[in-house]
């Protein structure tokens, strides 16, 4: 068989069930509404602006990390703005033939110009929906609590994922710093989506040990598990996770930028794959871990030399973890295996 390159890496179909709206930006982007909005930058050449908002190497933590979304959401604050950075991200992802996407964001973030949560919702769905008719993906909306803030407001949250079930909002998340901001204390607003059949996920395991995976699961009900670095700890979790097929969103470079792993080699990724886990790649944030679909699975079959059946896998966990309904699920799983398989052929 044939070596796998990044080339055809390129060229499958694949899923990006993890990426933050607000982490995904194009530079150019960036770079215009940061003038239109007159704010400055250290510098507006492209280079110097992705130099300045992407990471380079590894930072302190995670915090340090998220420091750099204080930036993109000053860019984020009007309907036009977030209807096309929701447009080019899904335009980004299909040109790299991601046919499913699930894009994260926070509403209560964009509201510094007085859009309501409703209007913020609609300026994203609207986005996407322009690309998903120009272009050959589906995408889908998880909106996020945020561990740090109230979790009153998350209920908010968590009631604006109801109002827009089935109109193309597909999961509730709970984002933000991980490190002593408990995710039991949300657990009212999971129990909101949850009565409403609305399917969660939770940022776990990522800046924190495997309990915090464990409070996702068996307080919050998460359906999928956003990065579960750290679940290797704890072996009855694993076990349970995997018993359970709970899908886990794995970002191996941003987990190596924010130092959940010291090095790319210590991931545990490779160690859940062979234990049959269930798990994805994702990109995390296109422009702040400058990275894409193709970058995470190249990065992979780099690290732990996987052949062309242990790829194939990977992209179809993916496919079976999508938040829609079973039989939309099984269709797109069912697209997707058959390209995959004339792929293999070729090789």
């Amino acid at each position: 068989m044939k070596k796998i390159t990044r080339d055809l890496l390129f060229e499958l179909p694949k899923t990006d069930l993890h990426v933050h709206l607000d982490g995904s930006l194009r530079v150019k982007t960036a770079i215009e509404l940061a003038r239109a909005n007159n704010i400055s930058l250290p510098s507006y050449a492209e280079k110097d602006v992705r130099d300045f908002l992407s990471v380079k190497g590894q930072v302190e933590n995670l915090k340090t990390y998220l420091d750099k979304f204080d930036f993109t959401l000053k860019l984020m604050q009007d309907y036009d703005s977030l209807r096309r950075i929701a447009y080019e991200l899904a335009e980004d992802a299909s040109q790299e033939n991601i046919t499913y996407m699930e894009v994260r964001y926070s509403p209560i973030l964009h509201q510094q110009k007085g859009l309501s949560l409703e209007q913020i919702v609609e300026a994203v769905l609207d986005g996407l929906r322009d690309a998903e008719h120009k272009y050959p993906i589906r995408c889908g909306v998880i909106i996020c609590g945020i561990r740090s803030i109230d979790p009153a407001t998350s209920v908010r949250l968590a009631e604006l994922t109801v109002l827009y079930k089935r109109k193309g909002v597909v999961g509730f998340d709970l984002a933000g710093g991980e490190y002593d901001n408990p995710a039991k204390d949300h657990a009212k607003a999971f129990y909101v989506v949850r009565k409403h059949c609305v399917n969660c996920t939770v940022h776990a395991g990522e800046a924190y040990g495997p309990a915090s995976i464990h409070q996702a699961i068996h307080a919050l009900g998460a359906h999928r598990i956003g990065h579960g670095t750290r679940l290797i700890e704890d072996e009855d979790l694993l076990n349970y996770v995997c018993d359970h097929r709970i899908p886990l969103e794995v970002c191996l470079k941003s987990n190596v930028q924010t130092k959940t792993v010291l090095r790319i080699e210590h991931h545990p990724f490779k160690k859940y794959f062979d234990r049959q886990l269930r798990v994805t790649l994702n990109t995390d944030n296109r422009l702040i871990s400058d990275t894409t679909m193709t970058d995470e699975l190249w990065l992979a079959v780099q690290t732990w030399d996987l052949d062309f059946a242990q790829v194939k896998k990977i992209v179809l966990n993916g496919f079976k973890s999508l938040f829609v309904p079973f039989d939309e699920k099984a269709r797109i799983y069912n697209e997707a295996k058959i390209r995959l398989n004339e792929f293999e052929r070729k090789l």
